[in-house]
């Protein structure tokens, strides 16, 4: 049992690591010419080809696919999937205008609206231990963010697509834990990265009939692909299972420290103590909210 729940921890925490690298990548594509609808652009498409390859090599398990997907059930993943795309078209368009570290910090705010959303649906006030969290979320915000820092100029559009991020964000992780959940990982991966493809087409639409440079594709297509829509959710789905949602939430909670050192150490950008203290203060608040589930 322990030696699942530890397999299952290293599945979750190199998925949220995979994440973790993915805006220092889209902003080194940047610092090279390329564009936000380049690098969406090929990252879904070769997402897609992908999980395209892996699922008709999949092996098929006779327990999940007794009621086969219709083209009505393809359709509400494909529907979903759309707030993936548009989470990584807001996400990229962040990180364009503000620091990695301050994007993601942002991005993260989807653990509050998350909570927000879960109040509106479910017409129910939050439990204390949600409601302190989200208030530790919000300082540490205001510390990860530099927003007390008198000296810098703070940057609202980048901020503005941050939030967008985060709202879209939180769609995608409640369609991902409710619509077509029957169905294998993998195809409802497929579908839902189909989405994203479609929506993300139709945004550049202009952008693929002119000046589109083909060659992100070999420079840095593949790779941000992999680290963004192909090994994540495989980890994760693998991961999940053995950890439960509370620990596995926990354990993602990696990809905040991840974004920030890599953006440390390959882009050089500046990280204060004040900001540390931020993303201290954010880690202590995901932890405190999924304890209980953890526990339980």
């Amino acid at each position: 049992m322990k030696n699942n729940v530890l397999k299952g921890s290293l599945f979750i925490a190199l998925g949220a690591s995979s994440f973790g690298m993915l805006a220092t990548f889209v902003k080194m594509a940047y610092q090279e010419g390329f564009t936000t609808a380049e690098v969406t652009l090929s990252q879904f498409g070769l997402g897609f080809l992908g999980l395209l390859i892996l699922n008709l090599f999949r092996k098929r398990n006779p327990v999940q696919e007794t009621k086969p997907s219709g083209i009505k059930s393809n359709l509400r993943l494909m529907l979903a999937g759309t707030s993936m795309g548009l989470t990584s078209v807001f996400y990229y368009m962040s990180v364009k205008f503000i620091p990695v570290s301050v994007a993601i910090v942002l991005l993260m705010q989807t653990v509050w609206i998350g909570v927000l959303v879960e109040m509106i649906v479910h017409k129910k006030m939050p439990e204390m231990r949600k409601i302190l969290s989200v208030l530790i979320i919000l300082v540490g915000t205001i510390l990860a963010t530099n927003l007390l820092k008198e000296t810098i100029t703070i940057n609202w559009e980048g901020f503005g697509w941050g939030i967008l991020a985060a709202i879209s964000y939180t769609a995608t992780m409640y369609s991902s834990n409710n619509i077509e959940i029957n169905l294998p990982p993998q195809k409802r991966s497929l579908y839902m990265i189909l989405g994203g493809l479609i929506v993300i087409a139709l945004i550049f639409n202009a952008s693929l009939r002119e000046g589109f440079s083909y060659s992100i594709l070999l420079r840095w297509g593949i790779l941000i692909s992999l680290f963004g829509t192909i090994l994540p959710p495989l980890l994760f789905t693998r991961g999940m299972p053995l950890t439960g949602i509370g620990l596995g939430a926990i354990i993602a909670a990696i990809e905040i420290p991840v974004t920030i050192l890599m953006a440390y150490i390959w882009l050089k950008e500046p990280v204060n103590f004040l900001q540390w203290t931020g993303v201290i203060l954010i880690l202590s608040a995901i932890i405190v909210m999924n304890l209980e589930q953890k526990k339980n």
